[in-house]
């Protein structure tokens, strides 16, 4: 099979166009191209109103020998490469000792899935509940104010990313293509088939709540088994008389002990409890950098037309969506940028608190992407020089503004929000405008700017203006921030070393966003592929030097 990237058609190119665009990119008759397979398609909008798809094409041809001989130079035109999944193991039958998996948000899910396809039958351990009891906790706070500390949006059966766009898409390396392995797993799982093809595929929450489900059925029916409400409060650690640390097993809330010696830790970046308890006990963290900031919402028509010129509404494009970066040159600035982060077409702002007293803030999509508003974060980079101290210093860091936030808000889980033209005229908000938020249980027009650091306020006034060049209209007076969005990334890092354990602790395998490798869904999810392949590698191998 033969591979062609970078075809270029028209929006509203015929069905029929696609194959004699190929026909002639390739110099073939007709009876040389025997099959046309669509891998991806996205599109190019920096010219409004000449948007054109672009797409790779997977091409069976008569014989592709002579093809790639007159193409041999040309990079957009090779041989397909070969994407199917393979396990690097199979565990033989009667194997007794089973893995345990810490989480099951996206990136503890697929290493779960994938332990479960090597025979290993995993143990998976949750901190709150299945995902649709969870689903009943996370709207109790949206519509009655009533946080549930162990089940909410951060907290339960499919972690943080099933309230949210569900995108699938990064900027991560994939050489081993383990993001192909991902999609085709949720795509049995329910998830809608163009993801496999769309350069920019989400899915939405309420169809990953199925997927979430769906995914669970398979895991236990290989021999996987989930323990709900189990929280795991302390690490079971050897130490050898030449330093060496090896985990033995972990300790559960309320007086439980489990014997485990390979424990995959995929605990999400707001398990502040447990990052302490890691500390205690001896397990290497460092700090790292993220970002803090405010949600802001403009009407996805604006953004569309913005966008998409006279093609907004083409289903093709559905709604659209953007990615805005300024790199600060304010006095006191240098060095700082402020960027939009997990850019929510037609979606709304949701609380996304998970410890009382505090409002956080994140973005949410449903498939169809309909809501009135979008909405993005905007936020500014911030680095452990801005908050010394240690490896937890991050976490108070955050806890700062989270609470400062919720003061703002007058309690109750409001949010602090404020239009843009009283944000850029620095005085505060008695009231908002045309553009409603979404927010939920409710806002509070105020001042943010005491929300976040200041330099994070004057940063954030000075890209406003730079984007509204980009998207006209994007500082118009009455679009609405709210705050604070402070859980972008993990604060910290859990680092690991050789074969995937800890770099101090060996059978600990740091995963996903909680131990800072990943950052959204598909790249979480990657890395629990990954990870769950070094706990294979490491348990087999065990065998085999035992044989």
């Amino acid at each position: 099979m033969l591979r062609l990237t970078e075809l270029k058609l028209p929006l509203d190119h015929k069905e029929e166009a696609l194959r004699q665009a190929v026909l002639s990119r390739l110099g073939l008759a007709e009876a040389d191209l025997l099959n046309i397979h669509v891998f991806r398609r996205g599109y190019d909008a920096r010219k409004r109103n000449a948007i054109q798809l672009i797409y790779t094409l997977d091409l069976t041809l008569r014989d592709e020998a002579p093809v790639l001989r007159r193409f041999a130079a040309d990079p957009h035109v090779g041989p397909a490469p070969d994407m199917d999944y393979r396990l690097v193991g199979t565990a033989p039958q009667g194997f007794q000792k089973r893995p345990v998996v810490i989480g099951v948000g996206p990136c503890g899910l697929m290493a779960a899935l994938v332990l479960a396809q090597m025979g290993l039958r995993p143990i998976i351990l949750e901190r709150g509940k299945a995902v649709r009891e969870r689903t009943k906790d996370t709207w109790g706070l949206w519509r009655r104010s009533a946080l549930n500390p162990e089940s909410n949006v951060q907290f339960g059966e499919g972690g943080a990313g099933t309230f949210s766009d569900g995108k699938l898409y990064s900027q991560i390396k994939d050489p081993q293509h383990h993001s192909r392995k991902l999609l085709e797993e949720f795509v049995k799982a329910g998830a809608p088939e163009e993801i496999l093809y769309l350069s920019k595929p989400h899915i939405g929450t309420f169809r990953l709540v199925t997927m979430v489900e769906s995914m669970r059925r398979t895991i236990e029916e290989l021999g996987g088994e989930y323990r709900f409400n189990t929280k795991v409060t302390d690490l079971d650690i050897d130490t050898a008389a030449d330093g060496t640390r090896q985990l033995r097993g972990v300790m559960l809330e309320g007086g439980g002990y489990l014997e485990a010696d390979h424990v995959i830790l995929a605990i999400g970046h707001s398990a502040r409890d447990t990052f302490s308890m890691l500390l205690e006990r001896g397990v290497f963290i460092e700090p790292k950098p993220f970002s803090i900031g405010f949600r802001i919402e403009h009407p996805q028509g604006m953004i569309d037309r913005c966008r998409f010129g006279d093609a907004a509404g083409n289903p093709l494009l559905g709604a659209a969506d953007y990615k805005l970066a300024h790199h600060c040159k304010g006095r006191g600035l240098e060095g700082r940028t402020v960027y939009s982060f997990c850019m929510c077409p037609g979606g709304t702002v949701v609380a996304a608190t998970s410890e009382p007293g505090r409002v956080v803030t994140n973005g949410m999509s449903q498939y169809s992407r309909a809501e009135r508003n979008a909405n993005a974060a905007i936020v500014v980079s911030v680095t452990p020089a801005d908050y010394p101290g240690g490896p937890l210093a991050g976490i108070a860091f955050q806890r700062e503004f989270e609470e400062r936030a919720y003061k703002a808000g007058g309690g109750a889980y409001f949010a602090p929000a404020q239009t843009v033209g009283d944000f850029l005229a620095e005085r505060p908000s008695a009231s908002l405008g045309d553009v409603i938020p979404s927010y939920k249980p409710g806002v509070t027009p105020t001042d943010l700017a005491p929300t976040v650091p200041d330099y994070v306020s004057a940063a954030i006034r000075e890209a406003l203006p730079a984007f509204d060049r980009q998207i006209r209209g994007y500082a118009r007076p009455d679009a609405v921030m709210t705050g604070v969005e402070t859980r972008t990334s993990s604060p910290l890092r859990i680092r690991r070393g050789e074969g995937g354990h800890s770099v101090n602790t060996r059978g600990l395998f740091p995963a996903g966003e909680g131990a800072g490798y990943a950052g959204g869904i598909l790249s979480a999810g990657v890395d629990g592929i990954k990870t769950a392949e070094a706990v294979a590698r490491s348990l087999l191998g065990d065998l085999a030097r035992a044989a």
